[in-house]
């Protein structure tokens, strides 16, 4: 019979500790948040000290009888939640709603789901600690008050099913703002100005760069200035005035926080915040891994810290040593330093155990699973490698009064580039002829010059966005997923190539909230309030002192734009397709499941229908449209718009052309696009195929 009763947060989890714990422990899930403010009313008296009114969570209620009859039996209750302020809020509340008073509680954390770590916790168990609980609950009442308060005045001013929030209307005019920017950028021209030289001994010319006078640096404004130039050097013998050589090394990267985690994923994986932080809960939790059972594969997945504890730190250095030898042994990186507040309660993300290469678990996991596995264990190992170092070559040559440059640098060492090598790492390696020497003569070739104009900023994507609120000091690590998938679920925001885009609801809303609420919109503003927040969980600040200061300036800004603020209406997007009863043409309408079509002679003409995208492809059975779909489980594909009486699907995108060898089907998959005929085997690049 079980004396000690663990709870966790996740059903995930239950399996894997219990594996760790043995006869003597039961172990049970909450599954999350048991309790929280009622959906139908603000839930906060602000009559009485701004005191929260909890209630169960609707459908709840059989999960906690559960869990208050192994409370009955058990002698000690461990409360497992997750190690952060959310998890510490999920024990306090679980500790009410099971009415634990009178029991022997403990609270326990780990950052990973390891037997060390699990059995660790037992020996450190601790009370709750109430900071932590406090700055839950002031982030959750803060947010209650904008979301209840401000929503329904978008619902009444603009449309019904809008909403606003603490962070996520601040998220939303750092996008508008970026669009303004785009929009007012005016495009400056120049020139850039390359000289092809010959060297004595060598077949190929070697290519140097205009960089100015021999006193300065010099930008080439137009046209004419590259002519002058080009005109003053005509007579002018070019020698090598300068060779200049050195070693340059780069660092290596720090480890995963979870916000450098969603930026690497996005660039190198393609994938959303949402999905990142959805496969990485599952890699915490624990993955089935043949022969050892249930393993959580990664440390806990929300934190801004980059330490790492002594015993990973020793655990990289044996495995380093090992596998790529001790040159290649790193002596640790300093902690990440941006001046802002770090929740050093969590090591950076990492692997569990640095000798789980991912190659040896790779046909244990899903595509997906393996890949962002992969990226998370090759950063950890790369940020405990040594410096990568190279030996660099500068030359200056000199024509008359004019100075042209190039570089070239050779990789020496790799260091941690043999495990890990990012976008930014990938030089392209010059070495330069040994017959250039100081005062080598040079014979002209050709100039190469070529007109350029500046770039406006680039649109926002899901990777730019989560570094801008965290630069910005706007939101923690658990709400940069949540927030953007939020402006997005709200068609404030549409995403097309990666790119974030504001729609015109966007604008709207983004208007209405600079105009009536400023300060809640204000990245400052939400930046301090952060700060502030924080506090509470250190115990300098106490969490009503925040909420009676923010409170009545809301209700007071609110009681104001209800009164001053004029109705905006936004038009339904009208679609091709015509009303069989009526002959209008439909709008696309939301609702709780996406979109779908809508007769706009509602109420007379009640006529609905599913709306599908269509993809501008032709079915290759019946030469319909090929449209957009989802199965019951969200998961996209494509299909003939006359199912079911077409039964053409296709998983991968049809692409708009035939294939050029046999005129088949042809999909995209990445940068290829692919005929779909088995004994075709056609493939080329998307770009390159023949229109």
């Amino acid at each position: 019979m079980a004396k000690y009763l663990v709870i966790v947060e996740s059903p995930a989890k239950v399996k894997t500790i219990k594996k760790f714990l043995g006869a003597n422990y039961e172990v049970m899930a909450s599954n999350g948040h048991v309790r929280d403010m009622p959906k139908s009313q603000l839930g906060i008296d602000v009559e009485h000290d701004y005191e929260p009114k909890y209630i169960t969570i609707r459908g709840k209620g059989d999960i906690l009888a559960s869990l208050r009859k192994e409370v009955k039996k058990a002698e000690k209750i461990y409360l497992a939640t997750d190690p952060d302020r959310e998890g510490e809020a999920i024990s306090w509340h679980l500790y009410h709603a099971l009415k634990l008073e009178d029991k022997k509680v403990y609270r326990i954390t780990f950052n990973e789901i390891t037997k060390n770590a699990v059995k660790e916790s037992l020996k450190n168990a601790r009370e709750i600690n109430m900071n932590l609980v406090d700055a839950q609950q002031a982030r959750r009442v803060l947010d209650r008050m904008v979301g209840y308060r401000i929503s329904p005045l978008l619902w009444a001013k603009i449309k019904r099913g809008l909403s606003a929030g603490r962070v996520q209307s601040v998220a939303l005019r750092i996008i508008c703002d970026r669009e303004e920017e785009i929009n007012a950028f005016i495009p400056e021209e120049y020139w850039s100005l390359d000289v092809q030289l010959a060297v004595k001994g060598e077949k190929k010319p070697i290519i140097a760069k205009y960089y100015g006078s021999v006193g300065s640096k010099q930008t080439i404004r137009n046209k004419a200035e590259a002519d002058a130039i080009m005109k003053s050097l005509k007579n002018e013998d070019y020698h090598v005035a300068e060779i200049k050589k050195g070693e340059r090394v780069k660092k290596a990267p720090l480890p995963f926080t979870t916000s450098t985690l969603q930026q690497e994923a996005s660039k190198v994986l393609n994938f959303s915040t949402q999905k990142t932080m959805r496969l990485a809960q599952q890699l915490y939790e624990g993955v089935d891994i043949k022969g050892e059972g249930t393993i959580g594969l990664i440390t806990y997945l929300r934190t801004d810290s980059t330490r790492v504890s002594e015993e990973a730190e020793r655990m990289a250095a044996e495995f380093i040593g090992k596998q790529y030898g001790e040159a290649y042994q790193g002596e640790g990186q300093a902690a990440k330093k941006n001046g802002q507040k770090i929740q050093d309660a969590h090591e950076a993300i990492r692997p569990t155990d640095p000798a789980r290469i991912p190659t040896a678990i790779k046909d244990e996991l899903p595509r997906d699973l393996f890949r962002l596995y992969q990226l998370i264990w090759k950063r950890f190992v790369a940020s405990r490698m040594s410096v990568a170092k190279y030996d660099t070559t500068s030359v200056k040559i000199q024509a008359g009064e004019h100075l042209f440059t190039l570089a070239a640098s050779k990789l020496v060492f790799d260091g941690f580039m043999c495990v890990y090598v990012q976008e930014d790492d990938k030089e392209a390696e010059n070495t330069l002829s040994n017959n250039l020497t100081e005062k080598s003569k040079l014979d002209f070739v050709a100039f190469d010059a070529k007109q350029h104009f500046t770039q406006p900023p680039a649109h926002y994507t899901e990777a730019g966005l989560v570094r801008a609120l965290e630069e910005l000091g706007i939101g923690r690590p658990s709400t940069y997923a949540p927030t953007i998938t939020t402006i997005l679920a709200r068609r404030y925001v549409t995403k097309e190539n990666k790119n974030l885009y504001v729609t015109e609801l966007g604008e709207v809303v983004n208007n209405m909230m600079n105009e009536a609420f400023p300060t809640i919109v204000d990245v400052n503003f939400t930046a301090n309030m952060e700060a502030l927040l924080d506090s509470v969980e250190d115990g300098s600040v106490k969490w009503k002192t925040i909420v009676s200061n923010f409170y009545p300036d809301l209700d007071e800004a609110v009681k104001l734009a209800e009164k001053e603020l004029p109705e905006v209406t936004i038009a339904d997007e009208e679609s091709e397709e015509i009303c069989e009863n009526c002959g209008r043409h439909m709008v696309i309408k939301y609702g709780p499941h996406g979109r779908f079509l809508a007769c706009p002679g509602f109420p007379e003409c009640r006529n609905t229908k599913p709306y599908f995208e269509k993809i501008g492809v032709e079915c290759p059975k019946c030469g319909k449209d090929v449209v957009l779909k989802k199965t019951r489980k969200g998961r996209r594909y494509f299909g003939c718009i006359d199912n079911p009486e077409c039964d053409f699907m296709t998983w991968d995108k049809p692409a708009k052309e035939k294939c050029p060898k046999c005129g088949g089907l042809m999909v995209e998959k990445g940068s290829k696009c692919v005929c779909t005929e088995e004994n075709c085997g056609y493939i080329q690049d998307k770009t390159a195929i023949v229109k």
